[in-house]
């Protein structure tokens, strides 16, 4: 299974690379691209949920990485609550 990373900027400017067991990120993502601070994390939620499921049906469990990877957005993400007038920029795909 393709695991690939890819990179974010927040709305104060700092960067985090990011992991997906599975290309299903650049179904939901472009580079380059801005996204409200609440789509993005709505998207990210269900994309990295299914990279998972796909380990799941793979190797017959979940992919835990892809669930840490989720956690530690969503504790970053937090700084600026739902407010839609953040903007969370994809940066770049890293296969």
């Amino acid at each position: 299974m393709p695991a690939m990373h890819f990179t974010v900027r927040w709305p104060d400017a700092s960067e985090t690379r990011c992991y997906s067991p599975s290309l299903v990120i650049k179904d939901y993502f472009a580079p380059g691209s801005r996204y409200p601070l609440p789509d993005f994390m709505h998207s990210v939620r269900e994309a990295l949920h299914i990279a998972s499921e796909r380990v799941r049906a793979k190797y017959g469990f979940a992919c835990s990485a892809a669930m840490d990877q989720l956690a530690d957005l969503e504790q970053l993400a937090a700084r600026w609550g739902d407010d839609p007038q953040q903007h969370i920029d994809l940066v770049s795909f890293d296969d």
